[in-house]
């Protein structure tokens, strides 16, 4: 049904949470710590939701919230003890989808869990052979994952959303978070060319990834 992180400093609570999360059906990886959560969803595929607790070691709820925002949209409930209306307001300026207080019904935290999955239920993309899902930042070539950068996986993506015409090196550059202004044009050139080798792509008999003369590229799909 779904894998979830739990991010939970009362080791009582976060077995309680598991427990309730294993009995309705979903995969959980738990930890206490706010910087391990974050090298969870930074190494591990397939994280389809986080549960956060405000009150934890290194950094607080509200924090975790806010960096797992700047390279993730997974949604995002914090599940506390504080629920006064200004800690709310706190969390859902740092990114989060819910705000849960405890104590609550298990009851209600798997319906409110399902109500997000739903409404966040990732696109899937499908060229050829080629399978992109938007939400989990994973492309797959044959069915197999591939290994993409953050910068190659956004230019795949804008060349997609753009696929009815051409795009200039600088729409790509001008669009894209990860490349800095003081970068070069011909960068792009090197993300691009890195891109095609992993899709196993070529510049001569493209598949995916066109070059247009004088202006940039085009996704040929």
């Amino acid at each position: 049904m779904g894998r979830l992180l739990l991010v939970e400093d009362d080791l009582e609570m976060q077995e309680l949470i598991v427990a309730y999360l294993k009995q309705a059906g979903f995969e959980s990886v738990a930890t206490a710590s706010p910087l391990q959560a974050l090298e969870i969803l930074n190494t591990q595929k397939g994280i389809d939701l986080a549960i956060i607790d405000l009150t934890l070691p290194d950094m607080d709820g509200f924090e975790l919230c806010k960096k797992i925002r700047s390279f993730s949209s997974i949604p995002i409930i914090i599940s506390t003890a504080r629920g006064d209306i200004y800690d709310k307001i706190q969390g859902f300026e740092r990114g989060a989808d819910d705000y849960l207080a405890k104590p609550y019904e298990p009851a209600e935290l798997i319906a409110r869990i399902n109500a997000l999955l739903r409404r966040f239920k990732p696109k899937e993309l499908e060229f050829d052979n080629l399978s992109i899902n938007v939400q989990k930042r994973e492309a797959l070539i044959d069915g197999k994952n591939i290994d993409l950068t953050n910068t190659e996986f956004d230019i795949l993506i804008f060349l997609i959303e753009n696929r009815l015409y051409p795009v200039s090196r600088e729409a790509i550059a001008n669009s894209i978070n990860a490349i800095h202004e003081e970068s070069s044009l011909r960068s792009i050139d090197t993300h691009v060319r890195n891109l095609r080798a992993k899709l196993g792509d070529s510049a001569k008999e493209p598949k995916f990834i066109q070059s247009v003369w004088a202006i940039g590229y085009k996704f040929c799909l």
